[in-house]
């Protein structure tokens, strides 16, 4: 069996998305021979408030070392990235662990996007191949990047410099999707081919099967009614969809088309600048039957909440690359979705093959706002009123599963290491 180490300054219990990514991959690597070691920082000097949960979903055959970091800063915040507060422990720790169980590949999960340095450094005095994973894209992905001298705008001129420095040794670049790391390839390796691979967070359907007891329901307050889960970040280029979703809602209220027993929770949506998904519902008077709350809730409470609502929403983005992980989360709930996703986006796939597709609207950026709100109405008159049969094929979606992801990298790796 051969030794991949991965480097990820979060792992369970910290409740970072970006999480999810090593321990999905790592799940399923025995399966395909090879051990997966996971190089972390103690849960100590995270931020975030820990889910000690989480911790039931990693395959005990993980092997994992923890290391430590400087603490967070309290007062003046100069940088409070865990790998930068990490970076020379998490070096130490991994030449360490490279020397002791005859690690054979580095792959290195970004963001933090700083951790990436350690593969080049870790490289040269070792000369074990690394690879990098892109979660999200490094160069050009900070919002308004473009402006002068914002934070984005400087953590972008840095992205621009130490990316190339990066992965100019690496022997792979991996992603959730190909159009995540394209530019990488693009922008560093047009005179010189590398492996690559797309494959996405996928799931672990043993996840689902765990069921919290005791847990509070944030529909608790009212008991009989039909609640519908959004679960997850809301998204900047969500807006429109959600504009327009509730427009609709507004107007069936008003036909009396629709189920006034329907609540909708919208929950674990985040920090974000932009109008509110409260104030969008407020403005189209619907303030009595929507719920944000946006704080971050625990993995498996966001799966059990899914598992017990009466139906599941998944708004995409007006970007056709969006590409939606937690499409999978709400398809294994096994309660009906209603989805709203750009036509070009992966998304429309996965569920038009599970046979998912019969509460999709999917959006065309040449139609007209009128038109694509109408089949919005339309669709949610139908959700509402179960008047089409939700009979998923789960077996198709075998193919974008954490395992399938797995066996994907694995398959890349083997090119690499003989």
């Amino acid at each position: 069996m051969k030794n991949l180490l991965i480097i990820y300054p979060h792992w369970a219990p910290s409740n970072l998305a970006g999480v999810h990514r090593s321990r999905l991959i790592s799940n399923f690597l025995t399966e395909f021979d090879w051990q997966p070691h996971v190089l972390t920082v103690k849960s100590e000097f995270y931020e975030e408030k820990p889910d000690f949960d989480l911790l039931k979903t990693v395959n005990p055959s993980t092997k994992v070392y923890h290391t430590n970091a400087m603490k967070p800063p309290k007062y003046i915040r100069f940088f409070g990235d865990i790998a930068l507060r990490a970076m020379p422990h998490l070096y130490k720790a991994a030449k360490k662990i490279i020397k002791e169980q005859q690690i054979d590949f580095i792959w290195i999960p970004i963001p933090s996007f700083y951790t990436a340095i350690l593969g080049r450094l870790l490289h040269h005095s070792t000369k074990i191949p690394y690879g990098i994973d892109y979660i999200d894209p490094w160069v050009n992905g900070f919002v308004d990047y473009d402006k002068p001298f914002t934070r984005a705008w400087v953590s972008n001129q840095l992205a621009s410099k130490l990316e190339p420095f990066s992965v100019k040794k690496a022997s792979l670049i991996s992603g959730v999707s190909t159009a995540y790391y394209q530019g990488v390839l693009n922008r560093n390796f047009k005179h010189k081919p590398i492996e690559h691979v797309g494959m996405p967070y996928g799931f672990d359907p043993q996840d689902h099967e765990i069921t919290l007891e005791n847990i509070d329901l944030p529909w608790a307050m009212h008991p009989n009614c039909k609640p519908w889960v959004y679960a997850g970040a809301f998204l900047p280029k969500s807006h429109y969809f959600l504009q327009l979703l509730f427009e609709s809602i507004n107007e069936l209220r008003i036909e009396d088309k629709w189920d006034e027993t329907i609540r909708l929770y919208f929950l674990g949506t985040g920090s974000y600048k932009a109008q509110s998904i409260a104030e969008y519902a407020k403005e189209n008077h619907l303030g009595d039957i929507v719920i944000e709350d946006r704080s971050r809730f625990a993995f498996l409470h966001i799966l059990n909440f899914l598992a017990a609502s009466a139906g599941v929403c998944v708004i995409g983005s007006t970007e056709k690359h969006y590409t939606a992980s937690k499409i999978f989360q709400s398809l294994l709930s096994k309660k009906p979705v209603f989805s709203i996703f750009h036509q070009e986006s992966s998304a429309v796939e996965i569920l038009k093959e599970s046979n998912a597709d019969v509460y999709l609207t999917k959006f065309s950026p040449k139609e007209t706002k009128e038109l694509f709100k109408e089949r919005i109405k339309e669709n949610l008159y139908n959700f509402a009123h179960s008047n089409k049969e939700w009979k998923p094929e789960f077996s198709n979606l075998d193919k974008y599963s954490a395992k399938a992801s797995a066996k994907a990298l694995v398959d890349k790796l083997n090119l690499i290491v003989k």
